[in-house]
């Protein structure tokens, strides 16, 4: 018994030294962390900040809108201006395109239309194209094509018109467009 109780007094002894190093050991952390506290206090009281101050926003000036009686730049009274200025523009070459009304076709550019057949109807050959879906019967003197584009010629492969644009100098000209009949299957 005497064995046991040696033991017993030594794991005893054993568990008392381990707990008397861990209190000494957090005694010690706790003397550090108060001493990190006070450091940082310190460095909070001795640093300031240097934040430089905002600058106020820009006052505001509204400024009226004074464009809107302007002339739009792309509309035909523009068009109608330069042509009077220029006196280098054949007159005759627009003068008539400026004047008459605007057909429908007239609001796509060639490359979205597609010819896709022709028809003959009391003698007289119509183009039959499909723009944005939609299919559209086309004689020749219509006006199609954002280019003054007016259909000189139909036959069952092409349509041929007459267009009038700038040249690189800027003068007026008129040039021949050709659509072509689409091939089946291609869209």
């Amino acid at each position: 018994m005497s064995h046991r109780i040696g033991n017993q007094l030594t794991r005893r002894l054993v568990h008392l030294t381990l707990a008397t190093l861990g209190a000494a050991a957090l005694v010690g952390c706790g003397a550090e962390l108060d001493e990190l506290q006070q450091w940082m206090e310190q460095q909070r009281r001795e640093v300031k900040p240097n934040v430089p101050p905002l600058q106020p926003p820009k006052k505001f000036d509204p400024q009226p809108y004074a464009a809107a009686d302007a002339v739009e730049p792309f509309s035909t009274q523009k068009l109608t201006v330069a042509l009077k200025r220029d006196e280098r523009v054949p007159s005759s070459l627009l003068a008539g395109e400026l004047k008459r009304r605007k057909e429908p076709l007239e609001a796509y550019p060639l490359d979205n239309m597609n010819m896709v057949g022709s028809v003959t109807k009391q003698g007289l050959p119509f183009a039959l194209l499909r723009v944005d879906g939609l299919l559209y019967q086309v004689k020749v003197g219509d006006y199609m094509g954002q280019n003054y584009g007016r259909v000189l010629r139909i036959s069952d492969t092409d349509l041929v018109l007459r267009e009038v644009v700038q040249d690189a100098a800027g003068e007026w000209i008129e040039r021949n467009s050709t659509l072509q009949l689409l091939e089946r299957g291609a869209r």
